[in-house]
Parts: C-alpha cells; structure tokens; sequence
C-alpha cells in the first residue's frame, strides 16, 4: 500500500522505503535518523551527480566546514600533484574534529574514510548524470568561470577525449561496482551510509536533517 494510504502522516523514514526498497547490502542507508548524521562526511559519486553542490548544502545546514577535493588537487593551468603532495594536503584539510568533503580520489580514501563517520552516496541515473555535467560544462565554458587555481574550462576540452562527458560514460557503471562493494566491505562497517538514488530522495533526506547553529562550530 502507499505510505499516504493511513490516515497519520508517514514519516520520512516510510517515504523513503516505499519508494526506494532498502537494499540489503546498504540497509544501514534507510534506518539512518536525521539525528544520527555524524560530524565528518564525505559525499562521494559519479563526476557530475552534484556532489559539490549537496557539500556545500550540508556545510551550510550543519554547520560544518566543506573541504572540496578538486580545490586540494588541481593546481594552476590544470597541473597535477604527486600523490604525497595531495595526500598531505588532504590530510593537513581534515585535520579538524568537523567537516563535510566531497570528492572520489581513491589516493585519499584511506585518508578520508579513517576518519570519516557518515559517507553520502549519490548514485543517481545516468541520463540526469549526462545532462548535469554537459550542462555545467557548456557553462563553465560560455561564461569564462573560474574553477580551482585560476583554471578555466575550454571549449576544445568538451569535444576532445578529455572530456567529462566521456569520462562519465566510462567511469559510471564501473563507480557504482565499486562503492557497492566498499558500502558491503565489512572493513567500513563503523561508517554511516547513506545512498540517495534520486534528486527527490536527496531532497527529502536533506529536509529531515537537524538544523545546527553556527556557533554550535568547534573546529579549532
């Protein structure tokens, strides 16, 4: 039956599993109260899914400090760090009792996840995938936006091999293999999961969470 079948209000819990079945190998993702959302977070997924912008969203209603990954990355004219350089970077950002990171770079994740709490999975379609990341891409590069270090986005980068369009066509289905298997890793099983399979369902989670002042920071 529908959770809006009963004459009481269905709670946000009930939504969710009518909607979106748990699954048995991130059930931990649908029994997860708003009031158990943990201090550090990291949200990962897919380029493109919205991972930053979900961040920053948290950062805001938690009042946490955001760490960005790609800001710790790239340097300027899209120059990459050694893998010890970034690794100390990350480690040096995170280095504070609260915050939420978004970003996927598996040379960190060892890093990150030792000493995350909650772990937010967007795992949303491919079409909605592919139309986010060439939407954003378009208009990074139609308005000259300036990204991490000064970089811009070129024109030429969209239709080239290098493009994040055809990044996502070849990482996504091998993505989610892979944080199924890390959410089902009993090696993670301290973490809190939370996999959200829609803009919708992102939404709902979102509005569930506690708000928390300001001066609530402790982060020195």
């Amino acid at each position: 039956a529908s959770p809006t079948s009963t004459s009481t209000k269905p709670t946000t819990a009930a939504i969710l599993a009518w909607t979106c079945p748990p699954d048995p190998v991130i059930a931990s993702a649908w029994s997860l109260s708003s009031a158990g959302v943990g201090q550090r977070l990291n949200v990962v997924g897919t380029s493109g899914v919205g991972k930053t912008t979900l961040a920053r969203r948290l950062s805001r209603r938690l009042a946490l400090p955001h760490v960005e990954l790609d800001a710790l990355y790239w340097g300027p004219n899209w120059t990459e760090p050694t893998p010890e350089v970034f690794r100390r970077r990350v480690g040096a950002a995170l280095d504070r009792p609260r915050w939420v990171v978004d970003g996927n770079y598996s040379v960190v994740r060892d890093i990150i996840w030792g000493r995350a709490d909650t772990i937010v999975w967007l795992d949303y379609g491919l079409p909605l995938i592919l139309w986010r990341v060439t939407w954003r891409t378009v208009r990074r590069a139609a308005r000259r936006e300036v990204l991490w270090q000064g970089n811009r986005e070129a024109w030429g980068r969209f239709f080239s091999r290098d493009s994040m369009v055809v990044w996502v066509l070849r990482t996504y289905r091998r993505r989610r293999r892979q944080y199924r298997a890390l959410f089902a890793d009993p090696a993670h099983a301290h973490l809190r999961k939370v996999r959200l399979r829609g803009p919708r369902e992102t939404e709902t989670w979102l509005a569930a969470l506690p708000r928390r002042a300001r001066d609530e920071e402790t982060d020195a």
